[in-house]
């Protein structure tokens, strides 16, 4: 039998981080079809704002604005609806809540804008329902959503193991800028892992293991050694399903960017820049070549989901 919530008030709002993987090395298939990887996550200043409110006897609502929400669905199937269900499940109890989604981060971008959702929407009902579920457990339930959703409570930089949930922390020495190159249309990340496969054929393929130069570049705060160690093993299968890519990539490069690559799975394009007014200078530079829809600079690491104003 399942408890009724107390009846809050209070609005809770929830700013969640957008991330760019700096390495994604991606292993092998296992036997129930999944690929471990090695990669190092970095949050970074996209965000999106989960406002979530009592919804008294009326179960979920979900609403979602801003750049590509008209292609989010709003039922059942949104990963933010079912974190919600989720959470109230492990509490015993009903998920009466409206949910609103203000989008900053990319749809479908490779950024893990889904996934921010999921982790802003535990953060905001736990706040809201006053439950103070222990944060190893919202990890947990973060990572029964999604391989991603326990990086994006957890923000900042981090080395991500098994599917990317099983995290630990990466010193970082100061703050790295970054310039997105936004796609039009998005991609399917099964779609690209299946590239993959096929791309490496019969190889047998090592464990998954992210360079050390990486890790020495961050503990360092060496902009120019990071830009010379970023990879990414989903670049090459991105790019084979959407040659556009590649163009992207080398106007950036072309517009002063110190490296490039495709974020996550894509169709969103990274590029390193070595501080703010550089980044300023690629994304000019990048929108006057006309080679995507609009671009976006960003710094990191960035905070984890975290509540920004629990309102009345």
């Amino acid at each position: 039998m399942t408890a009724a919530l107390p009846e809050f008030s209070e609005t809770v709002v929830v700013r969640a981080p957008g991330k760019v993987n700096l390495a994604l090395c991606v292993g092998g298939l296992d036997e129930h079809g999944y690929h471990d990887l090695a990669t190092v996550f970095q949050a970074v200043s996209l965000f999106d704002d989960i406002t979530v409110s009592p919804n008294p006897g009326g179960g979920i609502e979900l609403t979602i604005s801003g750049e590509g929400a008209d292609v989010v669905p709003t039922d059942h199937t949104n990963i933010a609806w079912r974190a919600a269900e989720l959470l109230a499940r492990h509490l015993g109890t009903v998920a009466d809540v409206s949910i609103h989604i203000a989008k900053g981060i990319p749809v479908a971008g490779g950024m893990a804008g889904g996934s921010a959702d999921a982790a802003g929407t535990l953060v905001a009902c736990d706040a809201l329902w006053e439950s103070r579920v222990p944060r190893e457990v919202l990890y947990r339930l973060a990572a029964e959503l999604g391989a991603d959703v326990p990086f994006s409570l957890h923000g900042g930089t981090a080395l991500g193991l098994g599917r990317g949930d099983q995290l630990t922390s990466v010193l970082v020495r100061g703050g790295f800028h970054w310039v997105f190159a936004l796609a039009i249309g998005g991609l399917s990340t099964p779609s690209v892992y299946s590239k993959l496969d096929e791309l490496r054929g019969d190889r047998a393929i090592p464990e998954p293991r992210v360079p050390d130069a990486v890790l020495t570049a961050l503990s360092s705060g060496d902009t120019t050694a990071l830009a010379s160690a970023l990879l990414n093993d989903l670049q090459a299968p991105a790019v084979a399903l959407r040659a556009d890519l590649q163009r992207v990539l080398d106007a950036g490069l072309e517009a002063g960017a110190l490296a490039g690559l495709v974020s996550g799975s894509g169709p969103t394009c990274a590029f390193l820049a070595r501080d703010h007014v550089h980044a300023v200078d690629i994304a000019v530079n990048l929108s006057s070549a006309g080679v995507c829809r609009t671009v976006k600079t960003a710094e990191g690491p960035a905070q984890g989901a975290r509540v920004i104003s629990p309102g009345h």
